[in-house]
């Protein structure tokens, strides 16, 4: 390390999100840092920002916005000095960041699956004809009226005490978590089941949390290059390629997940209509290097198969 380092004096300073997910990624953060450099705690301050998504928690994601609703506030603090670097739930972040930004961190990869958490069954087949599934997620949304059409979806946000808390009020049947969050939280406990990528392909980058830092901090890209996982960074530049080509929001139903074998990246992905009503997907396989050309071919390839208006609401 050839720049000073921070000290409980000139503290380190970590922008994040509020809830008790976006805190415990941040603390993984320091706490790899500390290890990293052999600092103390004091050494960092975690400034907790909140932003649009944060605030309005009554109405749908797709009604205040798309992507960006859970970062805009924190970038912003970032670009004026505010924080020296913000931690992210990748599965949130915009795949453009703004000028001056670079997401060129990223830590080791947690479980990507998405967690089937209800008090009534055991999975998601057991329910009977009628039963209400709570989730805001457009991409969960559509997979289970693409799959078991004769369940009824309800809005359903919040962090996961709140879905809980609305699970046991009887607003839904079941709910979703990602398996990720639930064992960053201690709370692996809380899921029913896990589900299988085979039956519900999760969220482009879920389970990946990335760090942001202003391109001409030096002294941050010196840090943060001790903690890049480079076989997660390879993963998320197939499944982000694959987002940014279908030009994906929190207002379309997309799905994505890379996995590597060797030299061979696998790319698996998914395009839902809005309403459940149909699903393109591919499965393709490439040399890692190649992964975010995969992407961008495999995106082209089921919009062509979509055709114009695909992910446009049907009344």
């Amino acid at each position: 390390m050839t720049r000073e380092l921070p000290t409980p004096t000139k503290p380190f300073k970590i922008g994040t999100r509020g809830s008790p997910l976006a805190l415990a990624q941040a603390h993984e953060t320091r706490a790899r840092l500390q290890a990293a450099f052999d600092l103390p705690e004091d050494a960092f301050e975690i400034s907790v920002i909140k932003t649009t998504g944060d605030r309005i928690i009554d109405r749908p994601l797709k009604e205040i916005g798309g992507k960006g609703l859970f970062t805009r506030e924190i970038e912003e603090a970032l670009l004026s000095g505010e924080i020296d670097i913000a931690v992210h739930s990748m599965k949130d972040m915009p795949v453009l960041q703004p000028g001056g930004l670079l997401l060129d961190t990223y830590l080791p990869r947690e479980d990507v699956r998405d967690a089937f958490v209800s008090p009534h069954a055991p999975a998601l087949a057991d329910l009977p004809a009628g039963a209400r599934v709570g989730t805001s997620s457009l991409r969960r949304r559509a997979q289970v009226l693409v799959a078991y059409p004769h369940l009824e979806v309800v809005e359903f946000r919040g962090n996961v005490q709140t879905r809980l808390k609305k699970l046991d009020d009887g607003v839904a049947a079941c709910t979703f978590l990602a398996m990720a969050g639930l064992n960053r939280l201690d709370r692996a406990d809380v899921a029913t089941a896990a589900i299988a990528p085979e039956v519900m392909l999760p969220a482009v980058a879920q389970g990946a949390i990335g760090i942001e830092r202003r391109a001409d901090d030096h002294r941050a890209a010196e840090m943060l290059s001790a903690l890049h996982d480079t076989e997660t960074g390879q993963r998320l530049a197939a499944e982000r390629a694959f987002l940014e080509a279908l030009d994906g929001s929190c207002e379309t139903p997309i799905a994505g997940l890379a996995e590597l074998s060797g030299g061979t990246l696998r790319l698996r992905g998914e395009i839902l209509r809005p309403d459940g009503s149909e699903c393109l997907s591919d499965d393709q396989s490439a040399p890692i290097e190649d992964g975010a050309e995969l992407g961008r071919a495999m995106a082209a390839k089921l919009l062509s198969q979509a055709g114009e208006g695909f992910f446009d609401w049907r009344e």
